[in-house]
């Protein structure tokens, strides 16, 4: 489970105070694909920054499990994103010198239980590409390695900060498929901030953000595949 309790991440102080994300609350399960979904500047980001560890809330609590990791120091913040965490950004932050499988391999510094690079890479599709260096790759095929890369350490969570905004949308359904994937086989909890309404059709939980307020958090029963998805 993971769940917010009255949340807040203020910056400022008096007439310069602004609250990126206020008193949010909010409740998911464990091996869901949520979507959150709000205009720029709503507290998205500021959201799945705060669950990523990679920032601190001003006020409330983060669970992961039982874990608040808003209690945490910096050192037991760096130990929950290697281990716990893997992030997928817009722009694939892929290392132009390394191969591939050199790219996913790379996880191995951070956990060394991490599932076999190759292994993970035939998953999404790229077995025949481990040689290859990221100039040589399509934009999907780059996503598609910053996936492996994330997938490969075997997190609970798995944050996607638009992870389709700079591909066509043909590709950009092929990795909304793969995440969704992800979250059926490997029991991952998987978040994606995205501004595209049509994504909430397959998704467990919906969680609408404007001007830093949780707007509505909802459940679907029976979400419909990625695939099925009236773009």
């Amino acid at each position: 489970m993971i769940r917010f309790e009255k949340v807040s991440k203020i910056y400022g102080q008096g007439e310069a105070r602004t609250a990126a994300l206020d008193d949010a609350s909010f409740e998911v399960e464990s091996g869901s694909f949520v979507v959150v979904l709000g205009p720029s500047g709503a507290g998205k980001s500021t959201l799945l920054n705060l669950l990523g560890g990679m920032d601190d809330a001003t006020a409330g609590a983060i669970l992961v499990g039982s874990l608040d990791i808003c209690t945490l120091n910096e050192k037991q913040l760096t130990r929950f994103r290697a281990e716990s965490v893997g992030f997928i950004f817009q722009f694939y932050n892929l290392i132009p010198t390394l191969t591939v499988l050199e790219n996913v391999e790379l996880m191995r510094m951070v956990k060394r239980s991490c599932l076999p690079a190759a292994e993970v890479l035939d998953q999404v599709g790229l077995g025949g590409h481990l040689g290859k260096f990221p100039s040589q790759l399509s934009g999907g095929e780059q996503q598609r390695v910053s996936i492996a890369r994330a997938i490969a350490k075997r997190p609970e969570l798995l944050l996607c900060d638009e992870p389709t905004g700079a591909l066509d949308s043909d590709t950009g359904v092929h990795i909304l498929k793969l995440l969704q994937d992800i979250a059926r086989t490997h029991k991952t909890t998987v978040v994606i901030v995205t501004h595209n309404a049509a994504i909430a059709e397959a998704a467990d939980v919906v969680i609408r953000v404007r001007d830093g307020h949780i707007e509505s958090t909802t459940r679907e029963p029976a979400p419909c595949d990625i695939t099925e998805v009236r773009w």
